[in-house]
């Protein structure tokens, strides 16, 4: 028992460690150092990613049948070494899939991609409720563990695409879902995510309307320009890795702007609701108010609501009063357009009665 909770200390902990390299050529054995403690994290994340799996069955298993399938989306937008064995494959990653059990009489049944947030991070137990919640309702979802996602390597890591192919790789587990599980039905498919996960949303919508019937983008990146201003140098640093943008903002104003889904929202066809907080310690209000204004001023028909509420970047994903009515808006907004054989579960949602599909 000792041992176990020591390696999740030890797993939950590594994301801390410094990840980014002193120049060699000032600091060799710095730098030799910096290096051995982001592998030492790599293979922690690689730990606590075991862990959280079987987890999953723990946490969901009596409402859904769980599988993790390896797929693959496009090709490395940055290839280490062109011209080497292997340059050019497509990029081969998991996801995560959950069928509810039940819903004999159903049919087939709509499908939620769901990306997980953060930079660099990956679909862990702490969406369990919110998954469950969504089993209740009956749909089936899938969970891209995209391309910069943690615990599966440094190699996975390094191959981050923040606002570009990764979007790909959602549309890739989607794409997946509907040719393969017997029970997806094709024209009621919907994408949500917050933070990061928010992003991902927006663009799926953005670059490719004819693959989603709705999504909703809780606290979304919108703009990664106005973002590096307020964040601090170690976040910065995420971009202007060698291996990921290779610039600061400065540097390459228009590279952040492509990534950033503010400069895109012309495109958008479908239906789509946002969440924000003025209390967001993340992703501050003022970029959501951006994209906000720049959709209205595109002309574009969309919810959103901007929340005044404790729980800062959480303030919906908690288990609160707040936090559960809010969720009820996100789950009645996507029955709108998904019809689950069950939306009237959403309106009675209570923290003990989640757990009953």
């Amino acid at each position: 028992m000792h041992r176990t909770l020591l390696v999740i200390a030890l797993a939950v902990a590594a994301p801390g460690l410094s990840l980014s390299q002193p120049n060699p050529a000032e600091d060799p054995a710095a730098a030799a150092v910096a290096d051995a403690a982001a592998s030492t994290g790599h293979q922690l994340d690689v730990l606590a990613k075991l862990i959280d799996d079987v987890l999953w069955y723990e946490r969901v298993g009596d409402v859904a049948v769980v599988e993790k399938v390896r797929i693959y989306g496009p090709p490395r937008w940055k290839e280490a070494n062109p011209t080497g064995i292997g340059a050019g494959n497509h990029l081969k990653f998991w996801a995560y899939l959950f069928t509810p059990r039940g819903f004999p009489d159903a049919g087939r049944l709509p499908l939620l991609v769901l990306p997980h947030g953060g930079v660099h991070a990956d679909f862990t137990t702490s969406s369990a409720h919110i998954v469950r919640e969504l089993l209740a309702q009956g749909y089936i979802i899938v969970a891209p563990e995209y391309r910069g996602s943690t615990g599966y390597g440094r190699g996975m890591y390094e191959d981050i695409d923040y606002g570009g192919l990764e979007v790909d790789d959602a549309l890739a587990a989607r794409d997946w879902a509907v040719a393969n599980h017997p029970r997806v039905d094709a024209k009621r498919v919907g994408i949500l995510g917050w933070s990061h996960g928010g992003l991902i949303t927006l663009f799926s919508l953005f670059r490719f309307p004819d693959s989603y019937a709705c999504g909703f983008a809780g606290v979304p990146v919108s703009d990664l320009v106005q973002r590096m201003g307020y964040h601090d140098q170690d976040y910065r640093d995420l971009f202007s890795a060698e291996h990921h943008i290779g610039d600061a903002v400065a540097d390459n104003l228009e590279e952040y702007k492509r990534r950033s889904p503010v400069w895109s929202v012309a495109t958008l066809s479908k239906p789509l609701r946002i969440h924000t907080n003025l209390h967001d310690e993340d992703v501050n209000v003022i970029e959501v108010e951006h994209l906000i204004q720049a959709l209205k001023a595109a002309g574009k028909d969309f919810e959103h609501e901007v929340s005044d509420v404790p729980g800062g970047h959480s303030f919906d994903r908690l288990d609160t009063p707040e936090a559960w009515g809010y969720r009820q808006k996100i789950y009645a907004f996507l029955a709108r357009y998904l019809k689950p054989p069950r939306p009237e579960i959403a309106l009675g949602l209570t923290p003990e009665g989640r757990a009953a599909p």
